[in-house]
């Protein structure tokens, strides 16, 4: 197995539910362990922008989404904002690799000082403090000089910014070809196989004529 078995997935409350869907699914289906968290405002958006209703409990939340990712029993892990007692919350317990999938700015931002305010928030921290992999996407757009700094030095940090920006050189059809796309960028980065989009050049056929 290629890249890391357990991974903490975030999900925050800017637009861009779909994208963290997607990742749960795909990370799901490559037989990843998932600590899930997601915040208030993040539920909220994933309303408007899906026809998915997360349950309020971390544990009714849990049943719900091993449901609809048809995940192994306990392969899925959720925990509520306040619970510092979760393995994300300590080094010694985190796992490998973070994606906060779509990051608010907001979110960015208290990464970015070592806010610690939520569980969220304490998971990056944890991640950045211990030298893990950190992945953050980013979905506001434009974005202001704030927004610009605080990537920057989260960029210098060591964490790894990827605007929810998707290319068209895959020639997209649908909308989930372009979900797919920044879904598949996110794999790439934790080195988790994935067939959605094909490596640069992997397509490449070299002429032979003269």
């Amino acid at each position: 197995m290629t890249g890391p078995e357990r991974i903490t997935l975030a999900m925050t409350g800017a637009s861009g539910a779909q994208y963290g869907l997607r990742l749960l699914d795909c990370l799901i289906q490559e037989d990843r362990e998932v600590h899930f968290l997601i915040s208030k405002a993040a539920q909220l958006v994933m309303a408007t922008e899906t026809d998915v209703a997360l349950p309020g409990k971390p544990q009714a939340m849990q049943a719900f989404l091993s449901e609809y990712t048809g995940a192994a029993p306990g392969q899925i892990r959720v925990y509520g904002k306040e619970d510092w007692m979760a393995p994300v919350a300590s080094g010694s317990g985190a796992p490998g690799a973070m994606v906060v999938v779509p990051c608010s700015t907001g979110t960015l931002s208290a990464i970015a000082t070592g806010a610690c305010n939520n569980l969220i928030e304490r998971a990056a921290d944890v991640a950045l403090k211990e030298r893990r992999q950190l992945i953050l996407v980013p979905r506001e757009a434009p974005y202001s000089s704030i927004h610009l700094e605080n990537m920057l030095k989260l960029s210098n940090l060591g964490a790894v910014i990827v605007p929810a920006s998707p290319g068209f050189y895959h020639q997209p059809q649908t909308i989930d070809d372009l979900i797919d796309f920044v879904v598949a960028r996110i794999l790439n980065l934790l080195n988790i196989p994935q067939d959605m989009l094909p490596r640069w050049g992997e397509h490449h056929q070299v002429s032979t004529d003269d």
